[in-house]
């Protein structure tokens, strides 16, 4: 008996599958719209905000005092950062986004460990100084520093997968994917934070969870609830000559509805 119920459920299921059409798992909508891809690898697609492409500062401002346009040094294209007047940030808030950036240590850099070209991508600004979510800046190459304070470090966190840092001089690149942390009403955390970032095209952090927001001293945690908020450069106080920054732009990323 049992050996006919079982024959009888496989002929079951056997039949299902041929009443069933190819038409009955395609979906029609919601359809994604539509984007014009950058022109060349690195160039900014048709929906992104432009923060820097080498024209003026316009998208920045000053994080010590937001009232106050951004003030680093324009000149050939490129952004160099300014030690004296202290980090900036984007006049834009963001969510979760897609973020490209490209950045380079002086050819003739000096200084050893976390005095060697430091700066920093803050992913999102929560106040003033240094206050956020930092991805690190710094010469790598060859240059010896704590692994979770190298170039591709979400800093204090999260080390690199690997190390692919180019020389001083030379132009380098991250794209990153930022998905902001969710508070309730009432502050509590309801989501972490998680970011993926290709430095220099190659995975250095996979879908990462953040335990909170960069912390110098001390363990991070998420008591400093937000939403949206800037994207951050940093203006690290290291006795290193400074470094630069070019093509700059981030999406905003929406789900479809």
């Amino acid at each position: 008996m049992k050996k006919i119920v079982l024959l009888a459920m496989a002929f079951s299921v056997y039949h299902a599958g041929f009443s069933q059409k190819p038409e009955d798992t395609e979906v029609y909508k919601p359809v994604p719209p539509k984007v014009t891809p950058g022109a060349e690898c690195g160039a900014a697609p048709s929906d992104a905000v432009i923060l820097f492409d080498g024209k003026n500062l316009d998208q920045w401002v000053l994080t010590g005092d937001t009232t106050k346009a951004a003030d680093w040094i324009v000149a050939d294209n490129v952004l160099t950062v300014n030690k004296k007047s202290g980090n900036i940030q984007t006049r834009q808030r963001f969510n979760n986004f897609q973020l490209h950036i490209e950045w380079k240590e002086p050819v003739d850099i000096d200084g050893t460990g976390q005095g060697r070209g430091n700066s920093g991508v803050f992913l999102a600004s929560i106040g003033k100084g240094d206050a956020g979510y930092e991805l690190q800046v710094l010469d790598s190459y060859e240059n010896t520093t704590y692994t979770n304070g190298q170039a591709g470090a979400i800093y204090k966190q999260g080390i690199p997968l690997v190390n692919p840092a180019r020389k001083p001089g030379e132009w380098q690149s991250y794209d990153v994917i930022w998905t902001a942390p969710v508070f309730d009403a009432s502050g509590k955390l309801q989501k972490p934070a998680y970011v993926t970032v290709l430095f220099n095209g190659v995975l250095v952090q996979d879908h990462f969870e953040l335990k909170g927001p960069t912390q110098y001293i001390g363990q991070p945690s998420y008591n400093i609830p937000h939403g949206a908020s800037p994207i951050k450069l940093q203006a690290h106080g290291d006795k290193s000559k400074p470094i630069s920054y070019r093509n700059i732009w981030a999406r905003e990323i929406v789900q479809p509805q």
